[in-house]
């Protein structure tokens, strides 16, 4: 069984998950209305943290937001007794950007930047924790992939426990690529409600720390079992029927009977879509009448951090048996049935499910129990897949099952070139960054090698990656700090969130399994074979694209992926 065994969050509302929640109690809100916010020229509303709190919450040797996340992870051990060297102990970063404010334009402008898992390094070893951290960059959903990730490497008996923190901090890249696709709002978000206009942002650092126990005692919080999915739509608009929810919330469910959740804790950005597709999968899943906890009208969306903070959040309200009020709800304004309110309510439920959606089309639910009466989860079967196929394409050579074939370009003219001559036509091809375009053509020529009967509609997407999307990061850096203006491109600025790929290539496939994107600080074999190992072992995927593709110039790149299957 997978238990809750502390949690903590560090948020402009409070230091502690105590003071967030008596915060929240009292009907507090850190969202506040920002102007001409280093030099960002709309007005847009924020939840982020004053100076004197970053002045206080700062350690030592590290950046804010090194200093975020070890505050929070520093707070939940305090209130356990697990211990933090032992190679059993695992620990995930949840982030959509990590400490992207760190980096400049070019590779000399950087001050203390490192790469997303260089930073969950630094972390972990500030703790003395000896394993390797892996960093979860599944966009909205990183917070519930990474509670998933954690549950299935110790059901996998990989680990004993895991700690799971989920942060994001809001600087002027993050701003400017919300301004850029015309989604922040500049008032205060109003989820569900007909007079909805955008999201606002938000930063925290929240963690959850994971224990793999015998027994099902009762009065422990358990994550029961989750999932995730694709809906194959669109990259940056979710299925407008919700799709790859209801198929998400129908698998983390499976026989639950729905009158025992309390609520559903929903994503609720308060954007158009967003919320119309939530209440549309709500209703076809089954689950109008559940009540909804929806937290963005006081913390705002706080990205990699959005899926842990709110989980933990949910659990201390239950705990006390409240459903809190959703902020800035006043008339419905969506066409699905739910149950919300902007006053708090009262329940005796005891378990609740987290959904989730995120850019890149893919979907998460997560169930929540303290019941006694649930089964022990057996340890999870080994899985050894086979390898179907394999591409390996560098700057300068190719190699498709074994092999070799002659190029005569190098770098990024390179992916042109076996683009035009050796794939179909794809207009979106040129609209792609250099990193999308190399797993692009990597996945795609995978895919060629296949027979018909080989293809699989539900085949998972699981890639790994050392260097984020720092060549996209660094041209949406451009548009905003430059002596020209500011001027984000929504077409650069798409392309800044990692996970971004394999969303393609679920498009690009009509895939509609799980897909996920893990960031390593270096290509680590074994640690890759273990998340592939649970992969298959937590979930109904029968296939998987996956492997390591990396890109730290537009030159210099590799792409090491297979298709496998069990």
């Amino acid at each position: 069984m997978i238990r809750v065994l502390s949690s903590n969050i560090v948020s402009p509302l409070g230091d502690t998950l105590e003071q967030n929640y008596q915060a929240l109690l009292a009907g507090h809100s850190a969202l506040a209305p920002y102007e001409n916010w280093h030099g960002a020229p709309e007005r847009f509303v924020a939840s982020m943290f004053r100076e004197e709190q970053t002045e206080k919450l700062a350690v030592d040797g590290f950046t804010r937001f090194e200093s975020l996340a070890i505050r929070s992870v520093a707070e939940a051990l305090s209130h356990t007794d697990i211990d933090v060297s032992s190679p059993r102990t695992l620990f995930i970063l949840s982030t959509t950007k990590a400490n992207v404010e760190e980096l400049g334009p070019v590779p000399d402008r950087d001050r203390a930047y490192l790469a997303p898992g260089d930073t969950a390094r630094k972390i972990a070893r500030h703790f003395g924790m000896t394993s390797e951290p892996v960093v979860v960059c599944n966009a909205c959903i990183s917070g519930v992939t990474a509670q998933l990730l954690a549950a299935r490497l110790m059901e996998s008996e990989y680990y004993d426990h895991a700690i799971v923190c989920g942060i994001d901090c809001q600087s002027l890249f993050e701003v400017a690529v919300f301004l850029s696709f015309k989604s922040l709002s500049p008032e205060e978000c109003r989820p569900f409600d007909i007079e909805r206009r955008g999201l606002n942002l938000g930063e925290a650092a929240s963690t959850i720390i994971y224990g793999r126990c015998a027994g099902t005692e009762d009065g422990q919080w358990k994550l029961v079992r989750g999932c995730l999915d694709n809906d194959s739509y669109h990259l940056s608009a979710p299925s407008p029927d919700g799709d790859g929810t209801v198929r998400a919330i129908s698998s983390a469910l499976q026989a639950w009977d729905r009158d025992r959740l309390a609520l559903v804790s929903v994503h609720g950005t308060a954007t158009m879509f967003n919320d119309q597709m939530e209440s549309r999968a709500i209703e076809r899943a089954g689950l109008s009448s559940v009540p909804l906890s929806a937290l963005k009208g006081y913390y705002g969306h706080t990205f990699g951090a959005a899926g842990v903070l709110e989980t933990a959040v949910v659990m201390r309200a239950l705990d006390d048996g409240y459903i809190l009020p959703v902020r800035g709800f006043d008339e419905i304004g969506v066409s699905g049935r739910i149950s919300i309110d902007n006053r708090r309510r009262e329940t005796s439920g005891r378990s609740f499910l987290k959904i989730i959606s995120g850019f890149g089309g893919c979907n998460g639910a997560l169930l929540f129990s303290k019941e006694a009466d649930i089964p022990g989860q057996r340890a999870a079967d080994t899985v050894k897949p086979s390898v179907m196929h394999s591409v390996h394409l560098t700057d300068s050579s190719l190699n498709i099952d074994g092999r070799e074939i002659p190029v005569a370009e190098r770098g990024k003219p390179l992916l042109t070139v076996i683009y035009r001559n050796m794939l179909e036509d794809c207009p979106r091809f040129y609209k792609m960054d250099v990193f999308n375009r190399l797993v692009y053509v990597a996945s795609q020529l995978l895919v060629k090698e296949e027979s018909p009967e080989d293809r699989d509609d539900y085949r998972a997407v699981v890639l790994f990656n050392g260097a984020s999307t720092v060549v996209a990061d660094r041209k949406h850096i451009a548009t905003v700090s430059g002596g020209e203006g500011f001027f984000p491109s929504p077409s650069v600025a798409l392309f800044t969130l990692p996970n971004i790929v394999t969303g393609e290539i679920a498009i690009s496939n009509g895939y509609k399994g799980e897909t996920s994107l893990y960031i390593l600080d270096r290509r680590n074999s074994p640690l890759m074979e273990q998340i592939v190992e649970a992969t298959f072992a937590g979930s109904e995927a029968r296939s998987m694209m996956t492997g390591w593709v990396d890109c730290t110039s537009e030159d210099t790149f590799e792409a090491d992926i297979r298709i496998l299957t069990i």
